[in-house]
């Protein structure tokens, strides 16, 4: 079977059920397991990513509501993101792994269609997961099990992995009172984390503010992360690296209210490599959830993090 993975959680999904060997291409954010960088990328962004928080945020705003299609034909999108058809005709997959929830985080379910509609002789099955909550994220790797022959595996490794968070709720649960957390998604503009991010944090042990479970993440003002004041505040904005992340850092501490914050006064501010944690709708979000455990208590008893994901700011 020839697969390819148009969503960096659904090339971890691939790695943990043993299929990489019938994996022939990858997004050009698919970067983990570092066996995968050496496969062919059949998509790139259309946005300039090296630039400032508020210049990316400004044009994902225009590009998205934009309906004008790149001249190149062998670029095609209507979203952020362009795949290469020629490509991905030359690579004849049987299975491709995309997404529907979310344009701005990879290639769309639409933009797979739209390229595959180019493709003459090829039928390929098309896999779109739907992840908004802990629940879809565990179904979406059966999706894929199942597409790839292994869904009693996948079924396994979901176990797994609720167990992994049951035991970690058990360890949090008994650590003391709920701090109220805020995770921020991107710092400028501010914006809150929806999706699964509200049940991590109930796993760890702490409570969530500014996004609902299984909802698209809030923009916030300044104004009103000023009256909540949460006690700890997470810094993972999707897409960046930990170093990413801390180049944002200096926009936050000019802003006027960023001193008063009880999270900044108590020494209580962090940032995760949220492109690899939190933000990846995948098997490392039990890592994940671990890591803001860590942040919230401490070591905790058999709980082992990635100690390079993440670092306390103030």
């Amino acid at each position: 079977m020839r697969v390819v993975s148009l969503l960096a959680s659904a090339t971890e999904m691939i790695a943990a059920l043993g299929c990489l060997d019938q994996l022939v291409a990858r997004s050009h954010e698919c970067d983990y397991p570092p066996d995968v960088l050496s496969l062919p990328v059949v998509s790139r962004v259309q946005i300039d990513v090296e630039t400032s928080s508020a210049n990316i945020d400004a044009q994902i705003k225009q590009l998205s509501q934009s309906k004008l299609v790149p001249e190149n034909a062998a670029l095609k999108a209507l979203s952020i993101y362009a795949i290469d058809v020629e490509l991905l005709q030359e690579l004849r997959p049987d299975v491709i792994i995309t997404q529907t929830q979310c344009e701005v985080c990879a290639v769309s379910e639409r933009d797979v269609m739209q390229a595959v509609e180019q493709l003459t002789g090829l039928q390929p099955r098309i896999v779109a997961l739907a992840p908004y909550r802990l629940d879809d994220v565990w179904e979406d790797v059966v999706r894929v099990g199942e597409a790839l022959g292994k869904r009693t595996r996948a079924e396994l490794l979901v176990q797994s992995y609720q167990q992994r968070l049951m035991d970690l709720q058990e360890l949090s649960v008994h650590q003391g009172e709920k701090p109220h957390v805020a995770v921020l998604e991107w710092l400028d503009p501010l914006m809150g984390a929806g999706n699964w991010t509200p049940e991590l944090v109930a796993m760890a042990g702490g409570e969530h503010v500014f996004g609902e479970i299984g909802q698209h993440s809030p923009w916030l003002s300044w104004e009103e992360l000023r009256a909540e004041d949460p006690d700890v505040l997470v810094l993972a904005p999707c897409g960046f690296t930990l170093e990413r992340t801390l180049q944002d850092v200096p926009l936050l501490e000019r802003h006027p209210s960023w001193h008063s914050l009880r999270a900044v006064k108590g020494g209580r501010v962090y940032a995760i490599d949220g492109n690899a944690y939190v933000n990846r709708s995948g098997p490392r979000l039990v890592d994940s959830a671990e890591i803001l455990s860590r942040i919230l208590w401490g070591p905790l008893a058999g709980i082992r993090v990635d100690e390079q994901a993440w670092m306390r700011i103030e």
